[in-house]
Order: C-alpha cells, then structure tokens, then sequence
C-alpha cells in the first residue's frame, strides 16, 4: 500500500470511530435529564417521600448480610410501574420501583425491586421486595460482610 492508501483507511478508521462513540453520548444523553420540567419535580418529589420507606426496606433485607446498612438516595431509583388499585381517581396506589443500594462512596452491592401501597393518610406499606442482583464489595470493603457462622 502507498501512503495515499494508508492515509485513506486511516481517514475512514478515525471517522468510524468518531461517528460510533457520538452514538454512545446521543444515547448516554436520553437517561440522564438535561432540565427541569413537571414531571421530573413531581417525580423527585415522590422520591423525596418514599426515601424513609425505601432505606427501611433496604436495611431490613441487608442486615443479615452487611454490617453496615446501604442507603438508596433518591437519584438512584427508577420507577417502573405506578397503578392506581382501586380505579379511576381512587387514591390507593401501588408504585414498583428498582433501586441500587450503596454503600460509602457510592458502592453499588446489588439492585433490587420494590413495590408499595400508597394512600391517603398518608399511609406507605411494602407489599413486595425482591432482590434481584447482588455486587461483590471491593477488597477494602469486605470487613463489613457477615461471615457465615460455623
């Protein structure tokens, strides 16, 4: 190959790979919200409620495991399903949402799902806690895994 070929391939290698990793920020982009709007307030409100109930839940489930309890702050729960229970404008609800525990900085140990009853009152109860992946913790962080007892 003479240096106008080599030069060419290089020219569409560097383009590929420009255009590719531009499709990748395009998609990362759609997941995390550029601006405010009503339903991303709404949202983040129902966060800011069910946070208490959600840190409950996931304390409750990892206490068997970890020494020290994993917290869910509200930026890392995604909603997957709201119904309303009792029909058109009836005011029990059931909310399912899938939340990452962390511990320290930010130390993801799993993910799982959540759904609870919301009424009037207000009244919030879990009705269905799934676990549905878990993380091994890094080196430095193994010291606050239960050991099985022998």
């Amino acid at each position: 190959m003479n240096w106008t070929q080599n030069f060419t391939v290089l020219l569409l290698f560097a383009a590929l790979s420009l255009s590719s990793s531009t499709q990748v920020q395009a998609e990362t982009a759609q997941l995390v919200p550029v601006r405010d709007s009503s339903e991303l307030r709404i949202q983040d409100t129902l966060m800011n409620f069910l946070t208490p109930y959600i840190n409950e839940a996931v304390r409750e489930y990892y206490q068997h495991s970890l020494l020290e309890p994993p917290l869910v702050y509200p930026y890392f729960v995604k909603i997957t399903e709201c119904a309303r229970i009792n029909g058109f404008r009836g005011f029990r609800l059931s909310v399912t949402l899938d939340v990452t525990p962390v511990v320290g900085p930010h130390i993801s140990v799993g993910e799982d799902r959540l759904t609870f009853e919301i009424s009037a009152g207000p009244e919030v109860r879990l009705v269905n806690y799934t676990h549905l992946i878990s993380y091994p913790l890094p080196p430095h962080w193994q010291d606050i895994v239960k050991k099985p007892v022998k």
